[in-house]
């Protein structure tokens, strides 16, 4: 019998009151996995992310997690339960301090007793941020809020850490410090599901990943098989990997 994953997304269907955005989507994320999703500018890749996190409810299809239809779950109980979204554009509070912002982070009650020992281990992640950690948020550069913006999601213990663009806005070398950070989160054990705009980087990262067109799910294999597959290639990857 094959064991069950982690998260199981079937048929999901999602609207904008009376638009639909994804039509039916399914695909699954096993334990220990990075799975990413690629596609162009509004082909829905950020909306499912959201219907995950519970911020948006599906019109139809369902959502497990570890077995639980966690479907009609608001976003609060999603974070109990350790599925966390780093959301695109960082979205820190930019008057508050780093440190302010990653104890926000452990602000569920579930997490708030281990708080300091989590902020421990974002600094030994990210040990730029504890060197700011009085600063000011908003004052930090494009690389360090996302460094904080992942930093925070890592605070809530995550089984499953969504990342949504965390490569966006940022230079080239910036872009590789990121990802280098996603394969140590992966290597701790952490579960990722990474929606990102850069493929290249999406695909090398991914254990499997899925192509999001139009709402739909037009192809899925490992990252390294999409990385060479000639629809990615030309589509984009410029036809070439």
């Amino acid at each position: 019998m094959a064991q069950e994953p982690l998260l199981e997304v079937r048929d999901l269907a999602v609207a904008y009151g009376s638009v639909q955005v994804i039509w039916g989507i399914s695909f699954r994320v096993e334990e220990g996995q990075v799975v990413s999703i690629i596609g162009s500018n509004g082909a829905g890749k950020t909306t499912t992310l959201r219907s995950l996190a519970g911020l948006l409810l599906p019109r139809g299809g369902s959502i497990r997690f570890r077995g639980e239809d966690i479907t009609a779950l608001p976003a609060h109980a999603r974070v109990n339960r350790q599925i966390v979204l780093v959301p695109e554009g960082r979205q820190l509070w930019p008057r508050m301090t780093v440190e302010e912002n990653l104890l926000l982070g452990a602000f569920a009650p579930a997490f708030r007793g281990r708080a300091q020992e989590r902020l421990a281990r974002v600094y030994d992640l990210f040990p730029r941020l504890k060197e700011r950690r009085r600063q000011l948020a908003g004052t930090l550069s494009g690389g360090e809020q996302q460094m904080c913006a992942i930093g925070r999601g890592l605070m809530a213990e995550p089984k499953v850490l969504m990342l949504d663009e965390p490569s966006l806005g940022l230079a080239p070398k910036l872009v590789e410090e990121i990802f280098r950070f996603v394969d140590d989160i992966s290597a701790q054990g952490v579960t990722i599901l990474l929606v990102e705009q850069n493929v290249k980087y999406a695909l090398r990262a991914a254990d499997h990943a899925y192509v999001l067109e139009t709402g739909r799910i037009t192809l899925e294999g490992s990252g390294r098989d999409l990385l060479h597959d000639d629809h990615v290639r030309t589509a984009y990857l410029g036809g070439a990997a």
